[in-house]
């Protein structure tokens, strides 16, 4: 699955990013997760040995197939697994045990089948604040009443996510993290997980408190000529 990484480089690269993070105003305040996604176990192992203490990971099948494969917990510190992929409601009941924090929340069925399934988790509430029909997340309107359902259903909003714009253009990624940081405001929320490898920086002005990095750690993906979050 994927390319083998080089574990001197992710050290590497956690330890530059870790600092520039640290410039940025982000120390104690901004969490570093791994994006592992189209890598093997070996980009896992890395991360984590790097200081990394949450992975990211976008695919339910794949995701399985490397937890099989990780050491037991008596032989290193799990990582807390974050799912930030786009996730149908048939594929959550495969990841109840495995996913600490599920960060795609975007609709009420979603919702509710992880309530069922994995009562009291943690979830954020993925908003679409590109207006980009590619990507998932609520529409920003709908965000006040996805928050009331998912904490109605027991769950634990720890706050909200997005994902930049795709043209990367400067202005529309600062419009489209300020928009989530004043919904999380406006609702009392805490936590903002934004910012992938290209606009981490920009999303660290916004005030992100969970940043998704994989192309800057690991280098591109399988079939990947460029970084990518």
């Amino acid at each position: 699955m994927g390319d083998t990484v080089d574990p001197d480089a992710v050290a590497e690269a956690v330890a530059e990013i870790s600092a520039r993070i640290d410039t940025l105003g982000g120390i104690g305040r901004v969490r570093l997760i791994a994006v592992t996604k189209g890598f093997g176990v070996d980009a896992i192992t890395a991360a984590v040995a790097a200081g990394c203490r949450a992975i990211g990971e976008n695919y339910a099948q794949e995701l399985r197939g490397k937890i099989d494969e990780l050491p037991t917990a008596a032989q290193w510190p799990r990582p807390e697994i974050h799912f930030i992929g786009q996730l149908q409601t048939n594929k959550v009941r495969a990841l109840v045990g495995i996913v600490d924090v599920w960060q795609t929340v975007d609709r009420a069925s979603l919702a509710a089948e992880i309530a069922r399934r994995a009562p009291g988790a943690q979830v954020f509430v993925q908003v679409n604040t590109t207006n980009e029909d590619a990507k998932g997340g609520c529409h920003p309107d709908a965000t006040a009443a996805l928050v009331a359902q998912c904490a109605e259903a027991g769950l634990v909003v720890a706050g909200l996510m997005t994902v930049g714009p795709t043209s990367t253009d400067p202005e529309a990624t600062t419009r489209a993290f300020a928009t989530l940081r004043g919904l999380r405001d406006d609702l009392g929320l805490v936590a903002l997980s934004m910012g992938m490898s290209g606009d981490y920086e920009q999303a660290i002005e916004q005030g992100a408190t969970h940043v998704r990095i994989g192309g800057a750690l690991f280098g591109p993906r399988p079939g990947h000529r460029t970084l990518i979050g």
